[in-house]
């Protein structure tokens, strides 16, 4: 039989990169003390990196060493298991969809849950709670756009909408189109404003 940390580590490495573990989860085999110990060890031995408290992961292994996994998959794992809605900040967004060649240099996520800061190796990603607007459309390009106008701001709102209207498939238009009422009014507007337009 398995010791507990040899418990929790088998199940930290069936898990795909990223994958996250919480000490809750292992409280049917120990006392809550012996569980936060077995984590504790396994931190300190550089088999778990613990990424903020009460959340953990396994350090992914390559032939040129061991790293932190990607912050992506951390995120997507935590939001899965929280079931809170989870989506890249506004400027990752704006970037992504053309708007701006800026490239964002801190990994920052937007959330419908709390916010928390994750360590990940030597890089922090900042979770970061959001109004509930932000992220109506989820995750799909229509949300994207929104984070991206949000983030460009009310005087660029005209000209990234006609570039989004170009360049999103049009059931994310039509999407983006259809939360109006729920956006800011300087957002609804400018958008109201490209779909007259077309």
């Amino acid at each position: 039989m398995n010791t507990l940390p040899e418990t929790i580590l088998l199940q930290a490495e069936s898990l795909p990169e990223g994958g996250v573990l919480s000490p809750k989860e292992f409280l049917h085999l120990g006392s809550r003390p012996a569980i936060d110990q077995a984590f504790s060890r396994l931190t300190k031995a550089g088999k778990l990196l613990r990424v903020a408290r009460g959340i953990y992961v396994a350090p992914v292994s390559s032939r040129f060493g061991t790293r932190a996994p990607a912050p992506e998959k951390v995120v997507k794992a935590m939001a899965e298991q929280s079931g809170d809605v989870v989506a890249p900040h506004g400027a990752r967004a704006a970037n992504a969809l053309g708007l701006t060649q800026q490239v964002p240099i801190r990994e920052v996520y937007l959330t419908s849950g709390k916010t928390r800061k994750l360590k990940l190796g030597h890089s922090e990603v900042l979770i970061k709670h959001a109004p509930r607007w932000m992220l109506a459309l989820g995750t799909r390009q229509a949300g994207a756009a929104v984070r991206a106008l949000a983030w460009m701001g009310p005087t660029h709102a005209g000209e990234s909408l006609a570039s989004l209207r170009r360049t999103l498939p049009r059931a994310e238009w039509s999407a983006l189109a259809s939360v109006r009422a729920a956006l800011p009014s300087w957002m609804a507007q400018a958008i109201g404003r490209e779909a007259a337009r077309g």
